[in-house]
């Protein structure tokens, strides 16, 4: 079982995409995540195609699953017609971290579900649909538009699976679209309640949640369940513990999907312990 998982960390791209991929193969763990661009700006980011080019063929060769992280400004409900500037940078931001994790050869890129506070709810969900769809307006690449749940700190968005599975339904390139299930965001909203929830796997697995699952943020919670904090801890080192990462670990989707952590490090600035840690549970 444990030669078919790919774990690893989000690693800093100061060297290149290449660099960040050397230093995930170095961890042995066999996945990463990364920027493609600064994380807080939404500026189309001009990038070296030799180090994406390398990044690519180095995963490739030795078998590295990667995924892109969007900025933390790209917000899909943002309204076209409120702020069609804001729109914009947005759509051309997203286009490019797809063209970015294309030529690295990543799996996708990350998005958060997006926030909207300012009218009925349903508009915000309209934004969303309306916003990938110009983002994947004419995408002919292999990297998909990941989903990311949310926690809950920001809004009501993006809490449950039934708007994540609804939201790729309705949107027009839906084979373009697939999930990252975030494990802190999902037991802070109560999507997942923690150890035995078959609620959550059964629902999960009924509406589609596990066949888009593309890459899982393996991360524990500093807060208790229904805390609505987006606050990540070490795996097995906070609310969720070694009993709950076990149990999802069961799920034959959970455990092929790419795992990323986004927590802190361990004591030598890296996730090498977090992985152990992982490998020792599914080895028991």
């Amino acid at each position: 079982m444990t030669a078919e998982l790919k774990i690893g960390g989000h690693l800093s791209i100061r060297g290149g995409y290449f660099g960040a991929a050397k230093a995930a193969l170095g961890l042995g763990g066999g996945a990463f995540q990364y920027f493609p661009k600064n994380p807080r700006s939404l500026a189309v980011k001009s990038f070296d195609p030799q180090d994406a080019a390398s990044c690519r063929g180095f995963c490739r060769e030795h078998g590295l699953v990667s995924v892109a992280h969007t900025p933390y400004p790209s917000n899909l409900a943002v309204s076209r017609g409120d702020d069609p500037a804001a729109y914009r940078r947005i759509v051309d931001s997203l286009r490019n971290d797809l063209a970015i994790a294309e030529a690295c050869g990543s799996l996708g890129i990350v998005v958060h579900f997006g926030t909207f506070k300012s009218g009925n709810p349903l508009q915000g969900y309209q934004n969303i649909i309306q916003c990938i769809n110009d983002v994947l307006d004419g995408w002919q690449g292999a990297a998909k538009l990941l989903i990311e749940n949310q926690a809950g700190d920001h809004g009501d968005m993006g809490m449950t699976i039934e708007e994540l599975v609804q939201i790729r339904r309705l949107c027009r390139d839906s084979e373009r679209i697939g999930f990252c299930l975030d494990t802190c965001h999902a037991f802070a909203a109560g999507m997942w309640r923690g150890e035995d929830d078959q609620d959550f796997a059964e629902k999960a697995d009924r509406l589609g949640l596990w066949d888009g699952l593309g890459a899982v943020h393996f991360n524990d919670s500093k807060y208790p369940v229904l805390s609505r904090k987006d606050r990540h801890a070490r795996v097995g080192q906070g609310y969720i513990g070694e009993s709950g990462f076990r149990w999802l670990l069961k799920i034959n989707a959970i455990r092929n999907a790419p795992l990323i952590f986004e927590s802190e490090t361990g004591e030598d600035g890296t996730y090498r312990d977090d992985l152990e840690r992982v490998r020792r549970w599914v080895e028991a």
